[in-house]
């Protein structure tokens, strides 16, 4: 199907347009169907009319119903702006950076769903206050709503919400370019987690898989909602631009965004049932076969709509006919998939309001409400090949990057191309070192015992990196992504490529950045109350983690990668910052041995270990490992850096030999060098000729001078 006419479209011809009142009458069944299923999941889930212990205060009927119907609110906002963002930024060809004057409308309107986001968010905070305290609807002051929005979980998590979508709502009004664009969606993903990582998951014994999973699960969801949303009404419009890329693109995306929603959900219902039993024999596991039903049945549609109603779409004839067929064949898939995702929203916003199954009393632990899991039973090889960490977040990535690292050598070998099987070991050890630290039992016992935590920090941190630095992830990725297929558009190869010429690229990989961020950080985590504060919390220790990796990759990327860089950094200059990175990381390590009072006094101190016999033998042991396990990165990154200068010389030579060759040369120090004798030479027969006053001395001057 060709492409319909790009036309100059303002907002209000927009609003005008075929596409809006087809929207408007898909909106009127779409909200009926999320208001019914939220309706019947409250009914049935009991978050309706919860059973009431006398003598309690109760916040009463209007609360209780009132808080759902915000959320539902927020919710359909936030999908919304996702959705407008996604189209703008990813779905819709740019021009040179630039967008289109469509992509643009769809910023703005993007800003007022934000702007009704935030809205949103406010009156969700005031229903959440007023359940917190047990006060009806009217009767909580601004005060008391505002310490509810700084000292409780919920509310913190809200206000990042509001400044976030307040700050898109503001900004947005000004983006032109698709960077700004993309900032704009970026900051739209990060809003939407906050809310739900306070609930269930947050108190879910499982903390690596729940909190991960349903991060996960909202992020995929919105982007699939509402990118369909968007994607629909831009297909219905007349005058849309480029509809059939927009359509394909999405298309594409949304298999894999049907693979994320799948997974996490998975994964929360692992984290959230207590056993299998539980699907069936409780109202939560109930609600949730519901929902895996109707995310079943959206697969089902998806794969009709690829298989089927692209195909028809794509063979369509042009003319009006064929455009007229190409809406009625999008609209038969797409806007039932709408009607379904909206009952969908329904159902998660109830499941929201319903209590999962309690842990027997049985598993009721003291320690597992901090750790998420039992003390483990004592460290031995055993223990720490089967007791494993199920982390979604380390799984997704180490999975990711293998897959995609995988798939870029066999793109390269399939064209004839050749990639050195060194570098592809180097990334697969990398990885592995990842799961061996971050996935095995010994990422259980890390929580636990100071000396395992610091193994696994040194690993982390020091090791990984460098074996992942030496695999050339960004070299691999520039030779195996294709560019755009329309000129002036931005596909990932082009992204990459502007992100390592950015100017955040050039100072983050600066060494006088990357040097202090990787050996002052541990001084500012450890000796400090931030490690208490990051263990306490599954998201800190995330962090923390995402940061050892992070930082050590960024260190090791301008010291040993061979990647292309914004600067090449002498190798000089490299020895010199290796050898005084490692001072500091050696001097870190015995500062750890000598400190006599405890590390983090407020989370060890608030796990019985009942085989550990000291906690100050085992913090002694920890700035030992600290101290001695930098030697081992240390040799590896200097035989890297060795071989690398060796091979660069190598390269120079080999190129001033060809130049010497051919009688020329590129070699800018020669040229240079060269210059100055021949202006050297040209001064002395110039002066010897005004000292002899000689004509012919002076011609011969001139014709060295013309040589030279």
């Amino acid at each position: 199907m060709a492409p319909p006419a790009q036309q100059t479209t303002s907002p209000k011809e927009a609003s005008d347009a075929p596409g809006t009142s087809f929207m408007a009458l898909l909106a009127v069944p779409a909200v009926a169907l999320c208001a019914i299923a939220l309706c019947l999941t409250l009914v049935l889930g009991g978050a309706a009319y919860p059973e009431l212990i006398p003598g309690l205060p109760d916040a009463g009927q209007g609360v209780r119903w009132g808080l759902p119907v915000a959320k539902l609110f927020l919710d359909a906002s936030g999908v919304l702006t996702i959705g407008l963002l996604l189209l703008a930024t990813v779905l819709l060809p740019s021009d040179q950076g630039r967008l289109s004057e469509q992509a643009r409308f769809y910023v703005q309107g993007a800003t007022w769903a934000a702007l009704a986001w935030a809205v949103a968010a406010v009156f969700t905070m005031y229903f959440q206050a007023s359940e917190f305290l047990a006060r009806s609807f009217g009767q909580v002051s601004v005060d008391e709503v505002t310490a509810y929005a700084g000292s409780v979980s919920g509310g913190v998590a809200l206000m990042f919400v509001i400044l976030i979508t307040t700050g898109i709502a503001l900004f947005g009004r000004t983006v032109t370019s698709a960077t700004g664009g993309i900032w704009l969606f970026v900051a739209s993903l990060v809003a939407a987690t906050p809310p739900g990582l306070t609930g269930h998951s947050a108190s879910s014994g499982a903390h690596e898989l729940a909190v991960t999973a349903l991060a996960m699960h909202i992020i995929a969801i919105s982007a699939w909602v509402g990118g369909l949303a968007a994607v629909t009404y831009h297909a219905m419009r007349k005058d849309g631009q480029d509809p059939v890329v927009a359509v394909s693109r999405f298309s594409r995306l949304a298999l894999w965004l049907f693979i994320g929603v799948a997974i996490s959900g998975l994964g929360s219902a692992l984290a959230r049932l207590g056993s299998f039993g539980d699907l069936f024999l409780t109202e939560y596991g109930l609600i949730m076969v519901v929902k895996f039903a109707l995310f079943g049945v959206l697969g089902l549609f998806g794969y009709l709509h690829r298989r089927y109603a692209l195909r028809k779409i794509d063979e369509a004839p042009d003319g009006l006919a064929g455009a007229s067929f190409q809406r009625r064949m999008f609209l038969l898939v797409a806007g039932v998939e709408v009607l379904i995702m909206a009952a969908v929203i329904g159902i998660s916003v109830g499941l929201g309001r319903t209590a999962p199954p309690p842990p027997l009393e049985s598993e009721v632990d003291p320690a597992a409400a901090i750790l998420g899991f039992p003390v483990p039973p004592p460290m031995d090889v055993w223990n720490v090949l089967t007791l494993w960490r199920p982390d979604l977040f380390f799984i997704m990535l180490v999975v990711i990057a293998g897959g995609l690292y995988a798939a870029a050598v066999v793109r390269l070998l399939r064209r004839g191309d050749r990639w050195p099987i060194g570098r592809a070991v180097f990334f697969a050890l990398g990885l592995l070192t990842i799961v061996a630290t971050q996935l095995s039992g010994f990422a259980t016992y890390a929580m636990v015992l100071f000396s395992s935590h610091m193994i696994q920090h040194m690993m982390l941190a020091m090791l990984a990196p460098i074996l992942l630095v030496l695999g050339a992830p960004v070299t691999l990725a520039l030779r195996a992504l294709k560019p755009a297929r329309r000129r002036g558009d931005r596909g990932p190869r082009e992204w990459l490529t502007l992100f390592l010429n950015s100017r955040f690229s050039k100072v983050v990989t600066h060494p006088a950045f990357a040097a202090p961020m990787f050996v002052l950080s541990p001084y500012a985590l450890y000796f400090t109350p931030l490690f208490g504060a990051l263990m306490l919390d599954h998201l800190g220790h995330l962090f923390m983690s995402v940061h050892f990796l992070l930082s050590g990759f960024l260190f090791y990327w301008i010291i040993a990668g061979v990647d292309p860089a914004p600067r090449k950094v002498p190798y000089l200059l490299r020895f010199l910052l290796l050898l005084l990175v490692m001072g500091f990381h050696a001097f870190f390590g015995i500062a750890i041995m000598e400190q006599a009072q405890p590390v983090a006094p407020e989370f060890y101190g608030e796990i019985d270990v009942p085989w550990l016999e000291s906690r100050a033998d085992d913090q002694y042991m920890g700035g030992g490992v600290a101290w001695a396990l930098g030697e081992i990165p240390t040799l590896l990154v200097t035989i890297a850096m060795v071989r690398q200068w060796f091979q660069d010389d190598e390269k120079q030579e080999r190129r001033r030999q060809r130049h010497s060759a051919r009688g020329d040369s590129d070699d800018a120090d020669m040229d240079a060098y060269n210059a100055y004798l021949a202006e050297l030479d040209r001064r002395s027969r110039g002066a010897a000729a005004q000292t002899e006053g000689a004509p012919a001395d002076h011609a011969g001057s001139e014709s060295s001078d013309r040589n030279a």
